[in-house]
């Protein structure tokens, strides 16, 4: 059917049935001018049915056209966009690569200090150690020097009264 022909209008069929209620006689089939309305009013759904289904596909393949189109924008966008960065800072690669080693380093770094704290602790405490050691040997050499001495003085007081008393047997 054609959207520019007028069809004519057809009365509900509720209403068509209110006008042949009042009939006297009840018969169980439509007449045929009831029949044909049914039937127009049946064939005007289906075009428009039909129709709606049509400007369905239609739209449907127009946003498919635009999100190809969205698609395409989108892709040539985000090559412009990695064009632009790589143009702000042509040496990034390399700045990127001398940041991840360095960063490689620290990692490696932060337990070698640790290592060498440790290290400095014990060689601290090592260092302690031997310093109290070395004082605790300097006292006893200090305290033996002291015994040699007064043994000494001892001895040669010893030997002088051997000695006086051989002078005075004598």
């Amino acid at each position: 059917m054609m959207p520019t022909e007028q069809q004519p209008q057809p009365q509900p069929l509720n209403q068509l049935m209110a006008q042949n209620s009042g009939n006297l006689s009840f018969s169980s089939h439509l007449s045929k001018e009831d029949e044909e309305i049914s039937r127009s009013a049946l064939s005007t759904f289906k075009a428009k049915e039909e129709e709606i289904e049509k400007k369905k596909l239609e739209v449907r393949d127009k946003v498919q056209l635009h999100l190809g189109r969205f698609e395409e924008e989108t892709k040539r966008l985000a090559m412009i966009r990695e064009e632009l960065e790589a143009l702000s800072d042509p040496l990034r690669k390399e700045v990127s690569l001398v940041r991840k080693k360095i960063d490689s380093i620290n990692k490696e770094l932060k337990p070698l200090g640790h290592t060498c704290q440790k290290k400095e602790r014990e060689y601290k405490e090592a260092l302690d150690a031997f310093n109290e050691k070395n004082k605790e040997k300097v006292q006893l050499i200090t305290k033996l020097m002291e015994l040699v001495g007064e043994s000494e003085r001892l001895r040669m007081k010893k030997l002088e009264e051997l000695s006086k008393c051989v002078d005075s047997v004598q």
